[in-house]
């Protein structure tokens, strides 16, 4: 928005555009494209007859949630003809997600990976409900649905991420420290230290996109993900040799996280999902380029939710 602060609307827009960008993100799992929805809002507020809108920040989100809907609906078929796992794209993030137990919660990589099994509306009433607490009313209004047909969708919703989304997670401490621990056993390539941080039954789940090699399918089993990654030391990875590769412990997505660099560009993040005993039952791979252009960026989020 550069070259706008003379328009009027900008500062109030500026004042809710972090707020906008979480909605977005959260129901899109991209930040590109929560970047356009968050674009498409100031276009649309821009235009609006402002001297009738009593609560600005309500009626921007209802903007961008509509926004989001539509977009979420127009790419749901190339979600579903992606080659391999479809995984959200990861961003860097800071602030109060970083603070807020539940922020960081439901911007986690699992959690939007389950998100992404709703239907559209259902998502939409989920997000605005459970993590921006809308009411059922604010929602309809936004959605531009009854209040029953909303009080239903978030029924369902909240009903289906309880089955796919146990919170039984171990602090924030602990994920810590087991992620550094992997850290150092992968780097290592040390597949019995590997081992000890796995649950049995731990899933990768690896997003290449069709553009790298990566597995097509869930790798599961402890010992088959423990060598997948105490490989990664020895052999080449999309065209870079252990020797010119780097990796770093950050933030992704309100927790703890991996990304690896070489030849001047990010090649890969990981993410984990924990048990409450702080071992590992799901990692998020995510190598397409195409999703790594937030985190090339290095800019840290603020996704809080006030």
């Amino acid at each position: 928005m550069t070259g706008l602060s003379a328009q009027p609307g900008q500062q109030v827009f500026h004042e809710h555009r972090r707020l906008l960008f979480s909605v977005a993100y959260r129901l899109l799992g991209s930040a590109a494209d929560a970047e356009d929805a968050v674009q498409d809002a100031w276009i649309k507020w821009s235009a609006a007859d402002r001297s009738q809108v009593a609560d600005p920040k309500a009626y921007l989100t209802r903007i961008v949630s509509n926004l989001a809907l539509e977009r979420l609906r127009s790419t749901q078929h190339k979600r579903e003809t992606y080659v391999g796992p479809w995984l959200p794209e990861p961003i860097l993030t800071g602030g109060d997600a970083a603070e807020v137990v539940t922020d960081a919660e439901s911007v986690s990589m699992a959690m939007l990976v389950v998100l992404e099994t709703l239907s559209p509306l259902e998502r939409a009433v989920f997000v605005l409900r459970e993590v921006f607490d809308f009411s059922h009313a604010e929602i309809a209004e936004a959605v531009e649905r009854s209040e029953v047909a909303v009080r239903q969708a978030a029924h369902r919703a909240r009903e289906h991420v309880r089955a796919r989304r146990p919170r039984f997670a171990a602090d924030r401490s602990r994920q810590r420290e087991a992620t550094e621990r992997f850290f150092a056993a992968a780097t290592g390539g040390d597949v019995n230290a590997l081992m000890e941080l796995l649950s049995p039954d731990v899933t990768l789940w690896t997003d290449g996109g069709g553009k790298v090699r990566q597995a097509l399918r869930p790798v599961v089993g402890a010992a088959t993900v423990a060598a997948w990654f105490a490989a990664i030391g020895t052999v080449t990875y999309q065209g870079v040799e252990p020797a010119d590769r780097t990796a770093e412990l950050v933030e992704i997505n309100g927790g703890p996280g991996i990304l690896f660099s070489g030849l001047g560009r990010v090649i890969a993040t990981v993410t984990f999902d924990f048990d409450a005993d702080g071992r590992i039952t799901a990692i998020h791979n995510v190598a397409n380029p195409d999703k790594l252009r937030a985190v090339a960026d290095g800019s840290a989020y603020d996704l809080g939710t006030q």
